[in-house]
């Protein structure tokens, strides 16, 4: 199967590929400029970040590629509203926004005119989406990383909610394949979105140490915990995860980061730490199949294999 293009507003992908945006500082300049190279949609991850850096970031992706950017950012994080309004003011191509749901960002972006793109995991915040002004959505299923809103597979999800909106539908979570590809845009994906595949990319902003753990991880070796956030999240066991399990590691010094926190430990801080290589005491996001991934590889390999596999498909 030939892909298709991805439409999002105005912006038109050559490849229906969005890089998901992993923070923290996983998904910088440098991955999302690669992935707007290669056709698809590059993401910046700007949760934890201050104001400057989100600028310098955007304009050092724009010096590097004419392709599509945007950022990803937590609703949850105190400073949504600031971190959305300047990554506009710098004119990003589109604003993706999960672990939360925010009204307020429909507004901010039609006043620009900037597509805003909500993480969801239901026919019902998808139908709220498109009728707030979503220019896309993406579909989150049980199978991705980090912070999860259903325990229900994307491939279950997708149909439905493909036939309840008329905006493009961007499944998410499990996508490592070409096969993968043309399995959800049969099903009614417009695109989707990978994150797992990129993290573990040369491009990806992780440490080598963190890159080296993705490869070494087991099935048995994937958990999922309870993020201050107030959400599940899905990552890898490490030290400090295993203790998370078994309960609350409250922060010595709060940064006070979240509109609302469960103080069961510090998020952005921990993974701060995996980022940098610490995967004793950091915490690793990661989807649902990292584990099937046993090579670090280019961009440009990712897609070039992705599209090989996809037009061998069924």
């Amino acid at each position: 199967m030939k892909l298709p293009e991805l439409k999002i507003g105005n912006k038109i992908a050559r490849v229906p590929i969005q890089q998901g945006g992993m923070a923290i500082r996983l998904s910088t300049a440098r991955l999302a400029a690669a992935v707007a190279n290669e056709g698809g949609i590059g993401l910046i991850a700007a949760s934890g970040m201050s104001h400057d850096e989100l600028r310098y970031e955007i304009r050092l992706a724009r010096s590097l590629t004419s392709g599509i950017i945007g950022i990803n950012i937590m609703v949850a994080a105190r400073d949504f509203a600031g971190i959305v309004k300047t990554a506009i003011d710098e004119g990003i191509d589109l604003v993706v926004a999960g672990a939360g749901f925010s009204r307020d960002m429909f507004g901010l972006g039609k006043e620009s005119g900037t597509p805003i793109v909500p993480i969801v995991s239901s026919v019902k915040l998808a139908k709220i989406s498109e009728r707030l002004g979503a220019a896309a959505i993406v579909l989150e299923g049980k199978e991705a990383g980090g912070h999860l809103g259903t325990n229900t597979s994307v491939r279950d999800l997708i149909s439905d909610v493909s036939a309840a909106v008329k905006v493009p539908v961007i499944a998410a979570g499990g996508v490592l394949h070409g096969q993968d590809i043309v399995d959800l845009i049969k099903m009614g994906a417009a695109g989707v979105q990978m994150g797992s595949r990129f993290a573990a990319s040369e491009e990806s902003n992780a440490a080598p140490a963190l890159k080296e753990y993705y490869l070494k991880s087991k099935p048995e070796d994937i958990v999922v915990i309870h993020s201050p956030v107030g959400l599940p999240g899905r990552a890898v066991r490490t030290p400090f995860s295993a203790r998370v399990l078994e309960g609350p590691v409250p922060p010595k010094t709060c940064d006070a980061c979240l509109k609302a926190c469960k103080h069961n430990f510090c998020i952005i801080r921990a993974l701060i730490r995996a980022q940098q290589g610490d995967v004793e005491t950091g915490l690793v996001f990661t989807g649902e199949y990292m584990p099937r991934i046993d090579k670090i590889m280019s961009v440009h390999e990712i897609f070039e294999q992705l599209k090989k596999e996809a037009e061998a498909a069924n």
